[in-house]
Parts: structure tokens; C-alpha cells; sequence
């Protein structure tokens, strides 16, 4: 019988993994499944643009996996049970259940609410495809003088202003930040930010916490009302609930636990990567959620399933987190490196090189997922016939 790997999201971290997984491991001894809920690939990176009105073309996934022996379910999952090792979903063809022997968690996370009243009722986001869309339709309608809030000043709530103020400049952009704008960056990069804001002519809102948001705007902590005829909500994201209902064991924000090698602590069938995993960095610390760290661990999660099928030792892959690299619109952006501690080092790249650097990242992770097995090779790896000890290296 075929070893059974089920990937749970299509998303950076899964439609890369599965990819990989379906080059590497020979297709008589392994079956391999992706289940997701839409079918194309989402670049959430890019999904800020396609709220603005551009007009972006997304790759179908069974277009992507076409040919590699990747079999794509389209399904929400809505149940897993780790003891069964099986995974409940829903789609058009109705409810039905996956059984897996290896399982790699890649569902990612979407806007997180914290609670604020309003936000589930008159708020868009960027976080997903379908909010994407009705944000863009809600921003078609809207005439010249239109007002749009943005809350949140994170590299979403940035790249999403400038890109709306830039392919929009007929409305007015504003910006409420709980603390400073660009507060984590370096001196320098702050100005370029600054200016960026300044140049677009987006309202900055600083030290402005939201308490509540309406159907004509939003409440701050101190009672004062931000007028929007569209609010954008882009305060941070939360990972899909489904986790922590299965009894795998999850940090407070849900978060699978996972070892150096992204192995479930509590399950070791278990694998997760992207938002849905709490890893630690090589400092130390939990890697942030980002389309970078999804790249780490997905790396990471990949080998390891690899290496324990096929009796080889786990290699190690490397688990730092570099930098922000944040779109100010189209022609701008800035690259802004950090160090272990993940401070803001005083060098940062700024302008239309940077911008040329993000859109060649941006157009690198299309093409690594649209050619996710590089090319199948004439041998791959053939599963291991007895138990073997797990070993970890350092990869060369």
C-alpha cells in the first residue's frame, strides 16, 4: 500500500511543498494530496493590487500540478482527527474524508478581528481571495472624493495605502496607527517612508487605537470618529481555528507546536508550515508570519517528511529571518534588513531598485509554484523498508 501524504492549503508554503514532495519521493510508494479551498493559486502578496483595480491573472492549480502526479481535492477542511488519521472536508462534491499517514498542515491564516465591534460586519480586508474581490467592487464604486481608512500599521496596512492611493488618487487615503508609523525601521528608512505618505497624500493617524468601526468609518480608543466611506482592517491575522479543535497541541493563538524540523510535538505524523506553525528562529524567537518564513518551513518540513520516508538523516535548513520588504505603490518600496535580534540595521535599500528587487521576488515565487516539481527527475527516492533512527545535520 502507497504511503498516503496529505497537504492541507495550496497557499506559498503547500503548493511548494507538495511540488516537492511529488519530485523527490517515487510515485510507487507515495500517493500525494493537496486539498484547498479555491481554485487557483492565491499570491496573497499581490492580493493589495487586485483590491486597487489591477487586473491580475492568477494560475489555476490544477494547471500548476498537472502532470506531476499530485492529486488536487477542492475542499474546505473542516475536521481533522489525528488518533484516525483522517482529515474531514466539504466542497461541491459534498462532505467526504481523507485518510493520511503523513500529514502537512499549510492552511495559513487570515485577518484577525481581536474582538472589535463592527469589523466582522463593515470591514474589508486583503487577507483572502474572496475579500479581495469584494473589497476591489466596493472601491469600483466608489466617486472621486470617496474616503478610504486603513487600521493597522504593518507591512500590509503600508503596502495596501500606498498601492490605493497610487492607483487611486482620486480618493482620499488615511492610515490609523496604534503606535508610530514605520516605528521598527531605521532612521533612514522612516524619512523614505514618511515621504512616500507625504508624496501620496495619505493621513497618517498615529498613536490611534481603533475601538469600533461603522458603516460610515470608525471609533478611536478616545471617542473621536474617523470618517470612511470604505474601512480596510489589516490589524493582523489569525490561523484557522481547525487545529486547536483536532487536539493537536497549539500555542494560545493556535499555532501548531513544532520541533527544529516542523514535527508536531504532540502528533509525529504531524508536519506544519507557513502561518500555521510556531517555529523558532535561529535567534531564538518564533519566526513572524510572512510569505519568507513560509519559505523556511516549508523547506524544512519537505526534507524532514523526506528524509525519515526514505531512512536518510534530517538536514537542518536554516531559520533566520532577514528583513522587511515593503511596496510603497508601484514605482517604490523599501528593503529594510535586520539583524539576529531582529532590529532594523541602519542600512536599508529604498526607490525604484527596491521596487525592481520586490517585483523580481514576487515574480520568482509565481514561477517556483507555476513549475512546482522543476522538471520531474528520471529517479526518485524510494521509501525505506524498515525503522530508522531520526538523525538531524547541518545541510552543506
Amino acid at each position: 500500500m502507497k504511503h498516503r501524504i496529505v497537504v492541507l492549503g495550496a497557499g506559498y508554503a503547500g503548493a511548494f511543498a507538495a511540488g516537492n514532495l511529488a519530485r523527490r519521493l517515487s510515485p510507487a510508494d507515495t500517493e500525494i494530496t493537496v486539498v484547498n479551498a479555491v481554485p487557483e493559486f492565491v499570491e496573497r502578496m499581490r492580493l493589495h493590487q487586485l483590491a486597487s483595480g489591477q487586473d491580475l491573472a492568477f494560475r489555476k492549480l490544477a494547471d500548476v500540478f498537472a502532470g506531476t502526479g499530485v492529486r488536487l481535492r477542492l475542499a474546505r477542511v473542516t475536521g481533522i482527527d489525528p488518533e484516525r488519521r483522517t482529515v474531514a472536508v466539504t466542497g461541491e462534491d459534498g462532505d467526504g474524508e481523507l485518510s493520511y499517514d503523513t500529514l502537512l498542515y499549510a492552511l495559513g491564516s487570515s485577518v484577525a478581528h481581536h474582538g472589535v465591534p463592527g469589523v466582522s460586519e463593515y470591514a474589508f480586508d486583503v487577507a483572502g481571495w474572496s475579500s479581495a474581490r469584494r473589497l476591489r467592487e466596493r472601491l469600483a464604486g466608489l466617486g472621486e472624493g470617496g474616503t478610504v481608512l486603513i487600521v493597522g500599521e504593518g507591512l500590509t496596512g503600508i503596502e495596501t495605502a500606498t498601492e490605493f492611493a497610487e492607483s487611486r488618487p482620486d480618493l482620499s487615503v488615511a492610515l490609523a496607527a496604534r503606535g508610530e508609523l514605520g516605528a521598527r525601521l531605521s532612521t533612514k528608512a522612516r524619512r523614505h517612508l514618511l515621504q512616500a505618505f507625504d508624496r501620496l497624500g495619505i493621513t497618517v493617524h498615529e498613536h490611534t487605537g481603533i475601538e469600533a468601526v461603522g458603516p460610515t468609518g470608525a471609533i478611536t480608543a478616545d471617542g473621536r470618529s474617523i470618517p470612511a466611506d470604505v474601512t480596510v482592517w489589516s490589524a493582523g491575522f489569525a490561523v484557522h481555528p481547525v487545529a486547536a479543535a483536532s487536539g493537536l497541541e497549539v500555542t494560545e493563538t493556535g499555532q501548531i507546536v513544532v520541533d527544529r524540523t516542523m514535527r508536531s510535538l504532540s502528533h509525529p505524523d504531524v508536519y506544519a508550515a507557513g502561518d500555521s506553525a510556531y517555529a523558532i528562529g535561529e535567534n531564538g524567537r518564533p519566526l513572524p508570519m510572512s510569505c519568507a518564513s513560509a519559505g523556511y518551513t516549508n523547506m524544512q518540513a519537505t526534507a524532514a517528511i523526506i528524509a525519515r520516508l526514505t531512512g536518510r538523516e534530517v538536514p537542518s535548513i536554516g531559520l533566520k529571518y532577514h528583513g522587511n520588504h515593503i511596496s510603497l505603490g508601484r514605482q517604490d518600496a523599501i528593503f529594510q534588513m535586520v539583524d539576529g535580534d531582529v532590529r532594523s540595521k541602519s542600512w536599508y535599500l529604498g526607490g525604484r531598485t527596491a521596487a525592481r528587487l520586490k517585483s523580481g521576488i514576487l515574480t520568482g515565487s509565481g514561477w517556483s509554484i507555476a513549475h512546482p516539481t522543476f522538471g520531474m527527475p528520471k529517479r526518485r527516492r524510494r521509501l525505506a523498508t524498515a525503522p530508522h533512527q531520526d538523525g538531524v545535520r547541518t545541510a552543506a
